[in-house]
């Protein structure tokens, strides 16, 4: 057998350097310490079949196919024979444009045309040609109608938005246009299509640069939208083509629930309530009988049943055997029908306890020892002190009223780490307005002649009053901005008397605050979801899936229990004769918390007071409420904002009845002509009363004697057992540093503090301090009332107000 010789290295043996993996595992180190384990997934998981080529070509286009018939189904679903007419919106963007001689050209637009018309201005236009139906409706145009326009196009289809060239080409829009442009595009644009007429009165040299400057007038405000021309029956054929074949645009806030454009209403009374039959073609998803409906102007009902009449404007009326009986689809179940009960009923005697035995208190206390965290205390603190360290909050229970402090307590909109504004930001433009409509009627008096007039006549135009209170709140704006949140401390009164409802923390973020801690007594009156965007889910799924009266179909609805006097009230404010319904999905009679985002409109300058009184709609419904602000941030606390200034996007919280996102929000303010501007727009986020507002106050002292690690700080407190009370909360400043009160030195308030660093001579020292605020229940519908109604709401806040009072002394 032959010897084997093995090479032996030298000294000399070349040593390669280790590979660096950084912070992570090699793959080797992984499959070493993974040697002989299998993962629970590969265990229970199925390996995927392997697809071949030609099988993954069979899937793509069975998937565009489906994709393909589903947006087919969508398309069919409107203007067919057995579907619902196109519901068009005839909306001029110029007050001097007539939208019946745009009607006149639509429906000369083809020799086999059918039109008819409703009794209540509804013009129904059958095109043979295209198999399709079209249905015409103009809102009334004009300062004042600009909510009617909103309501009509919440339900309509598509919008014909029509603007002329006589007007030149720098008056496309008017006044009216630009402000009602603005209002619609807040609340959703269904499906635009713009038509320009009067095109042909032009010379003709320069028609192509009229139509030029429009379409690039529109391409600002709709970037995908052409302009279409609206002279002649061949141009209006094509506007007709375009409606019907155009992709539509979804809103899906009406999408998600049923709605019905009225086109006839009739009222049978029956005593003092009466029964209202609206007779229309149902939209959107299918209705539920025992639900609730919905009515702008009148409130919320019940329907007592649902009949289906002969179609007046079907496409083929060559069909003689057809019936023409009243079919009955659906009629209600009085066990199963929703009840109208809007707020909880709370009992008095819900929250009587009684004293607790010995056992329950050793229980308590045994509890108590095991959930105690362990917390870094820092060197110096006395137990006094370590007991405001936010792992046990210790705070007497006292209820939250926010009217007693809103005269002291000024606004800010700074981070919680900004403890003094240092931007000077002007406020010269302040007071200056924008040439729009959509800002608020506090600016300047419109004359209606060029002439000179007298300075008299000038003045008795003007409303000083309210010239005064602008101006009051421009400069409350403008020092809340300059030094948010901070506040005198008060002289005659102790300041722990006077902040006896506010607490420290130590990090406005991540410290705990009790959802459920010192609620009002406004709170059992709502209803709250366990998670609300699970239960939005679900209910939007249902909807699509429920199999009720289905949309398409010309149907009556059967509105019962509608008193006769709000009738005679709603028939005399209307100015148009057509009664828009929404089906609701379940609970969104019933009364929450409403927290929708805002943000201001640039045409809106002035700042806008938490607690003020604004006109609120949201989707389908609209009201009246004083809504407070709050940053709108990620985490759990949101602090609380005193202005909602221009430029801005704020939280906005308020009580108002459930509704289920998406839902388009837009804010009016009414102005002393008895007319609405638009402030703000925005969406609805959630339906949460466990949004936690903070309202912070900041109590600023200046410094005395500087010495390295310590100062004396005046001008804070005026009295020691103040210095004492407020001890273990920590102090900021401006430039920074962070301290604590270490004891305080006479009894004037000067006190001395510890800092992380030497204060300079300018600095200033803050004390931040905390407390919950909640909305006021303000709420109320814009609905009309009669004299009985309003008699029955007095009584009934009478009767709240005395149940309030006699709950005080038991308090």
């Amino acid at each position: 057998m032959a010897d084997h010789a093995f090479h032996r290295p030298g000294p000399l043996k070349q040593t390669n350097k280790a590979h660096k993996t950084g912070r992570h595992r090699s793959k080797g180190a992984i499959d070493n310490a993974l040697k002989g384990k299998v993962g629970l997934k590969a265990i229970s998981h199925k390996h995927k079949q392997q697809q071949r080529k030609e099988q993954r070509r069979n899937q793509s286009n069975q998937l565009r196919k489906n994709k393909r018939d589903e947006v087919l189904q969508q398309k069919r679903q409107l203007g067919g024979q057995n579907t619902a007419p196109f519901l068009v919106c005839v909306l001029p963007m110029h007050e001097n444009i007539d939208a019946n001689s745009a009607l006149a050209i639509l429906e000369s637009c083809d020799s086999e045309i059918v039109v008819e018309k409703s009794s209540n201005g509804t013009v129904y236009m059958n095109l043979p040609r295209f198999k399709q139906r079209f249905a015409f409706v103009v809102p009334p145009v004009g300062r004042g109608n600009e909510l009617i326009a909103l309501d009509y196009l919440k339900v309509c289809d598509t919008t014909l938005m029509l603007t002329s060239a006589a007007f030149g080409d720098d008056e496309i829009f008017d006044r009216w246009g630009q402000r009602v442009f603005n209002m619609i595009s807040a609340q959703g644009i269904p499906t635009p299509v713009v038509a320009l007429m009067d095109l042909e009165s032009i010379n003709p040299k320069r028609r192509t640069a009229t139509k030029q400057a429009a379409q690039k007038f529109i391409s600002k405000l709709l970037p995908e939208e052409k302009v279409m021309q609206l002279d002649c029956a061949a141009e209006g054929l094509n506007v007709m083509r375009r409606i019907g074949g155009q992709k539509k645009r979804v809103l899906h806030n009406v999408s998600n629930r049923p709605h019905l454009f009225g086109d006839l209403v009739e009222y049978v009374p029956n005593g003092e309530l009466g029964t209202l039959k609206i007779t229309g073609y149902l939209r959107g998803q299918s209705l539920n009988v025992n639900g609730l409906v919905h009515i702008p102007g009148l409130g919320d009902y019940q329907l007592g049943q649902v009949d289906a009449p002969p179609d007046p404007y079907k496409l083929d009326k060559n069909r003689e055997g057809e019936a023409a009986e009243v079919r009955l689809l659906d009629r209600s179940d009085p066990e199963k029908q929703t009840s109208l009960q809007s707020e909880n009923i709370p009992d008095p005697m819900d929250a009587e306890q009684t004293w607790p035995t010995e056992e329950e208190i050793e229980a308590s206390q045994k509890e108590t020892k095991k959930i105690r965290l362990i917390k870094r205390v820092p060197k110096g603190y006395s137990e006094y002190q370590a007991a405001w360290i936010p792992d046990v909050e210790e705070v007497e229970d006292q209820e939250d009223d926010d009217d007693e402090d809103d005269d002291d307590d000024m606004s800010g909109n700074e981070d919680d780490e900004d403890f003094m504004s240092c931007d000077n930001k002007s406020f010269e433009d302040e007071c200056e307005k924008r040439d729009s409509d959509t800002e608020e009627y506090l600016d300047s008096v419109s004359v209606s002649s060029e002439a000179a007039i007298n300075d008299e006549k000038y003045d008795q135009q003007m409303d000083f009053q309210e010239e005064r209170e602008t101006l009051q709140k421009l400069q409350q704006a403008r020092t809340d901005q300059l030094w948010p949140d901070e506040i005198d401390t008060p002289l005659d009164v102790p300041a722990h008397e006077r902040f006896q409802k506010y607490r420290g923390l130590e990090s406005f973020r991540t410290s705990p605050w009790d959802t459920k801690e010192n609620l009002p007594s406004d709170y059992a009156r709502i209803y709250q979801f366990k998670n609300f965007d699970r239960t939005k889910r679900r209910i939007l799924n249902d909807a699509k899936e429920f199999e009720g009266v289905l949309p398409g179909l010309y149907i009556t609805l059967h509105v019962i229990n509608v008193p006769g006097s709000r009738w005679n009230a709603f028939r005399s404010g209307q100015l148009t004769d057509n009664v828009i319904v929404y089906g609701m999905l379940p609970h969104e009679h019933q009364m929450c918390v409403m927290n929708v985002v805002l943000q201001r409109i640039p045409d809106s300058e002035v700042p806008l007071k938490s607690k003020e009184q604004l006109i609120v709609q949201c989707g389908y419904r609209r009201f009246v409420v004083n809504p407070i602000y709050s940053q709108h941030t990620n985490g759990d606390k949101h602090k609380f904002e005193r202005f909602f200034r221009p430029y801005e996007t704020v939280c906005a919280t308020f009580y108002a009845p459930i509704q289920f996102p998406p839902a388009a929000v837009l804010a009016f303010k009414v102005n002393p002509d008895s007319t609405l501007a638009l402030v703000a727009r925005g969406r609805l986020l959630s339906c949460n009363p466990d949004r936690i507002v903070l309202k912070r106050v900041v109590l600023s002292g200046h410094p005395m004697r500087i010495n390295r690690k310590s100062a004396t700080i005046r001008y804070m407190f005026f009295y020691k057992e103040d210095v004492e009370y407020f001890k273990p909360v920590k102090l900021r400043t401006k430039c920074g540093r962070l301290g604590h009160i270490k004891e305080s030195l006479g009894t004037h308030g000067h006190m001395k503090c510890y800092f992380d660093g030497q204060l300079r001579s300018y600095d200033t020292a803050f004390m931040y301090l905390y407390k919950r605020v909640f909305p006021k229940w303000n709420y109320e519908e814009c609905v009309v009332r009669s004299a009985e109604h309003a008699r029955q709401e007095a009584s009934a806040a009478s009767r709240r107000n005395s149940n309030q009072l006699e709950d005080v002394p038991m308090e």
